[in-house]
């Protein structure tokens, strides 16, 4: 399942499974999606019908995590198996060409001095990009309850509104503004992943002095109430799946991060990142 509408993220990342499965399997697999409210309406089908069965398998993220909790969702992710982390894309923070900002730490100075002064454009409110600018406020000392945010339903309304000054900054993955920043139009000010990105020509975060790190990470899950054999099984297929031919070339072809965490290491991640964004929606007033 991909719990959203064709042609997303999860839904391609669905697509390549299905073709590196049916490689590494010799099995026939089927893909399909049910979309809305953020992947919560396909998690409840997925946690109602799938129960105990190991072939069902469904595709989700960071997302998904903020979406169950805005939402309210009467269904979260302790209610499935996690399987494994699949892929990762570092979030970027850039300014129009013309933008008197050279540097991220220019941009904060200003941030601290007047918070709502700088306005931040992106996706959904409660999405990723706003969970990132949550995540620099408060690393930086200012309430993410002055967080002047400026939400857009989709990358072309948010790279109109930063390239005409309608907001200060834009905050959204790296891909969505690689063809802006190679033609000039826009700056890139700083990159949320740990480590430098090859061939982009922007520091981290933390290279700027800002001690965030956030990646919209992608992963599949398992149907709930499978047995601890059945998990170790479906884990066994989907490391074999990593390590296809087919799987490789669809990183390189979309250009994914390789950010593959098996089993109890998902798990583990899994847990951390569900209470690190539930204190960021709250800081910014999302939830109580």
């Amino acid at each position: 399942m991909a719990p959203a509408s064709p042609g997303g993220g999860w839904d391609s990342t669905a697509r390549a499974m299905q073709t590196a499965l049916a490689a590494t399997t010799n099995q026939t697999v089927q893909v399909y999606n049910v979309s809305g409210a953020g992947g919560t309406i396909g998690l409840a089908q997925f946690v109602n019908e799938a129960k105990g069965k190991p072939h069902e398998l469904m595709v989700g993220g960071l997302v998904m995590v903020g979406a169950i909790q805005t939402n309210k969702a009467p269904v979260n992710l302790s209610q499935v198996t996690p399987l494994a982390l699949l892929t990762a894309e570092a979030e970027a923070i850039v300014v129009p060409a013309d933008s008197k900002y050279q540097t991220m730490q220019e941009l904060i100075e200003d941030f601290k001095a007047n918070p709502t002064a700088i306005s931040w454009g992106g996706g959904s409110a409660g999405g990723t990009d706003h969970i990132l600018v949550g995540l620099i406020a408060k690393a930086v000392g200012v309430s993410p309850a002055q967080i002047n945010y400026i939400a857009y339903s989709g990358g072309g309304e948010a790279t109109a509104a930063i390239l005409s000054g309608a907001v200060t900054a834009g905050v959204s993955g790296v891909s969505e503004f690689a063809e802006q920043v190679a033609a000039g139009t826009m700056r890139m000010l700083a990159v949320s992943s740990e480590q430098p990105i090859e061939g982009v020509n922007a520091p981290t975060l933390k290279e700027a002095g800002i001690d965030v790190a956030l990646m919209n990470w992608r992963a599949v899950f398992g149907a709930p109430d499978l047995t601890a054999e059945q998990r170790a099984a479906v884990i066994a297929a989907l490391e074999k799946m990593h390590a296809s031919k087919e799987w490789q070339d669809a990183l390189a072809k979309n250009g994914w991060t390789d950010y593959f965490r098996a089993g109890d290491e998902f798990s583990a991640f899994l847990n951390n990142e569900i209470t690190r964004i539930e204190a960021v929606l709250r800081d910014l007033g999302l939830i109580q």
